[in-house]
Parts: C-alpha cells; sequence; structure tokens
C-alpha cells in the first residue's frame, strides 16, 4: 500500500512538473489593430454592388431602342409619373433607399434611359437577358420586378419622375 502510494506521488508530481512552469514567451509587435497601409485599392466597377454600377452604354433589352430626353423637366409628366410610382412602385421601391428594389434617386447618372424604360415595360426578359438585371436580381436576393403593365406613356411618365429625385 505505501509502495502504491509513493508511485502514485511520483506520478502527481511528475505531471504537475511537466505540465506547468514553462512561460510562454510573449509574441513582440502583436496587436488587434490592422496594419495601416498607405495605399488602398480604388474599388473596380466590378466591385461595387449592382445597384450602385454606373453603365451608361447599356439601352437593355425590350422595345425601347433610343430615347432622348429633353433638358428641362417635363412637371406635368413628373406629376403623372409620380402617381403612377406611388400607386405600382412603391410596394418594392422607395425613392430614396433601398427597400425589396433599388432606390430610382439618381437612377439617370447610372443607367441609360432606354435601359429604365425596357425594365419597367419588360422586367422578365431583361432579367432573363441583361446582365446588369441578372445582377441586380441576384444583389436583391432574388426577388424579381413584377411587370406591372404600364403602357410605354406611363413608362415614360415615371422616368420622367425619377429625372425629379435629386
Amino acid at each position: 500500500m505505501k509502495k502504491a502510494l509513493n508511485y502514485l506521488m511520483v506520478l502527481s508530481v511528475s505531471l504537475l512538473i511537466s505540465c506547468g512552469g514553462k512561460e510562454e514567451k510573449k509574441k513582440e509587435n502583436f496587436s488587434y489593430e490592422k496594419p495601416s497601409t498607405t495605399e488602398q485599392a480604388a474599388p473596380t466597377a466590378e466591385a461595387a454592388p449592382p445597384s450602385q454600377r454606373v453603365d451608361l452604354t447599356n439601352k437593355g433589352v425590350g422595345p425601347i431602342k433610343e430615347l432622348v430626353l429633353p433638358a428641362d423637366i417635363d412637371q406635368a409628366m413628373a406629376t403623372q409619373g409620380e402617381e403612377i410610382y406611388k400607386k405600382m412602385c412603391t410596394a418594392c421601391h422607395r425613392p430614396d433607399k433601398k427597400f425589396i428594389g433599388p432606390a430610382p434617386k439618381g437612377i439617370l447618372e447610372r443607367r441609360t434611359p432606354e435601359w429604365i424604360m425596357n425594365m419597367i415595360l419588360d422586367p422578365e426578359d431583361m432579367i432573363q437577358k441583361d446582365p446588369l438585371a441578372m445582377d441586380l436580381l441576384k444583389e436583391f436576393n432574388g426577388a424579381p420586378m413584377a411587370n406591372q403593365n404600364l403602357t410605354e406613356a406611363e413608362a415614360r411618365a415615371v422616368l420622367e419622375y425619377f429625372r425629379t429625385l435629386k
């Protein structure tokens, strides 16, 4: 019994010695802060989310091939467009912030008038054939834009309303 107790004592002491007693060396220059860099890479067009990407060459897929906007905003048409927008679009869009769909504020700085009109008039075809519309669908969690079956005149009025959102 005494011999077993001695073995147990020696075993316990040897375990204590082998597990403890060593200090870890401190790592020099360790910091939780990110190292500062003097150069930061400029974001590329592809790095920006599709809703913020600028593409003023793409006219989209659809019936509108060419559209020239006059310099002055037609206030009567913009008012009509605002009414249509409030009735048909506010379920998914907010004028100045991202919601279920992108915000139309500043859209003419990022898209051509033709692209906007084609997206309003035929969102299904745009989502199937236009690369930017496909990217937007991914950005907005696969929520496709609903076709509101607007006429070209109604879509043009909504576009005129978008011109007032600055």
